[in-house]
């Protein structure tokens, strides 16, 4: 059965059926960029130019639903970022950002969503302006390459396409000539339409960890103990996953510290203590070349990457496991933990919830049960 954001795409519809499209009609945009008027308007010419798209019209239907999903989501969350300059001109620094996040949200909990099609959705929405700026980037390459890893290139040129068609500006021209350059340099790159491929999976994570590296680099691999990083919201099966596939591996658990150190989720002050406490069990193993798991949410890049540099320290394997279940499971699930989390912190920790990247470990792997 093919997924569908909604099945009456008229504006109206919209407007009555989501409270994200009627907050649209209260952001204004600047008119030098934007003179066609306020988000709602520019929001809808973009799936109006979508539709009439040669690219988008050859899509697979259930593409065509994606891309045009990302493209209502695509300013989101301008509501929230949008702001006067001292100058008189609007902006909305870190709109693409914060509505992935909010796009996240939105499939996850209100629209359920399946895992891959909803993650195609939030990247375009993340990205949707890295066509446009791409070449602008200090490492044009790299910026390439990942983009590739995190979404479909021709479906975001497609989207930023859309997006600079659907809008009135003096600089619509330059917008579409940046979107050519934009496929040319993932034609390059070999990663137009499809993720670049790195010969070995430690090849690309090296890619990732250096600043300097080569995607054409092959390191030697030479480790010592494995880590299993796990990723997930409470409630989503994390100690299950560990009495399923590593029952017999030492567990450095989060949350049994704290019980130990009777320290409360939502203790921020308390949280320093527990991590400080989990790494030095951590160096342990790392130091003797064991094997071990590290359980806990982990639900941000700045978490995971702070772990990973301390694992490869000890040249460690990383294997970084995301697990995910429906939301309606999640909150059953949560409420049969030993230590149960309160629904508003986990609807909080849903917010901010960064699916790990491809290059999050030497190999990552999504336990995802739609």
């Amino acid at each position: 059965m093919m997924w569908t954001l909604t099945t009456n795409k008229e504006w109206a519809h919209l407007r009555d059926q989501f409270d994200w499209v009627r907050d649209m009609d209260d952001v204004p945009q600047d008119a030098v960029h934007h003179a066609e008027g306020n988000v709602a308007v520019h929001t809808r010419m973009v799936t109006e130019a979508l539709l009439q798209l040669e690219g988008y019209k050859q899509l697979p239907a259930q593409q065509q639903e994606i891309v045009w999903a990302a493209a209502l989501l695509h300013d989101v969350e301008k509501r929230s970022t949008t702001v006067q300059e001292p100058d008189g001109s609007i902006t909305s620094k870190g709109h693409s950002k914060k509505g992935a996040l909010t796009a996240r949200q939105i499939l996850y909990t209100q629209v359920p969503t399946p895992f891959a099609i909803r993650e195609q959705i939030v990247e375009l929405v993340r990205f949707h302006g890295r066509p446009i700026w791409a070449i602008e980037k200090r490492d044009v390459a790299r910026t390439i390459i990942e983009t590739s890893l995190m979404v479909d290139t021709q479906l975001l040129a497609l989207l930023a396409t859309a997006d600079a068609l659907g809008r009135l500006c003096n600089d619509q021209a330059d917008l579409l000539y940046r979107i050519d350059l934009f496929e040319a340099l993932c034609q390059e790159h070999d990663c137009w339409g499809k993720p670049k491929a790195f010969q070995t999976p430690h090849a690309q994570f090296r890619y990732f960890q250096k600043p300097d590296g080569s995607p054409d680099f092959v390191p030697f691999d030479e480790f010592g103990s494995t880590v299993i990083m796990l990723c997930g919201l409470p409630g989503a099966g994390k100690d299950t996953y560990v009495q399923q596939h590593y029952k017999d591996w030492p567990v450095i658990n989060l949350d049994q510290i704290r019980r130990q150190n009777r320290i409360a989720p939502t203790d921020k002050s308390g949280n320093g203590t527990v991590v400080q406490l989990a790494k030095e069990q951590a160096r342990e193993h790392l130091r003797k070349k064991r094997h071990f798991v590290w359980n806990a949410t982990n639900i941000t890049r700045q978490m995971r990457s702070q772990l990973i540099e301390l694992f490869v320290t000890y040249k460690a394997y990383v294997k970084t496991v995301y697990i995910e279940v429906p939301y309606n499971r999640l909150h059953v699930q949560n409420k049969g933990r030993e230590a149960v989390v309160p629904q508003k912190a986990v609807d909080k920790l849903i917010a901010k919830l960064e699916v790990p990247a491809p290059w999050e470990g030497h190999e990552v792997v999504y336990a995802i049960k739609d």
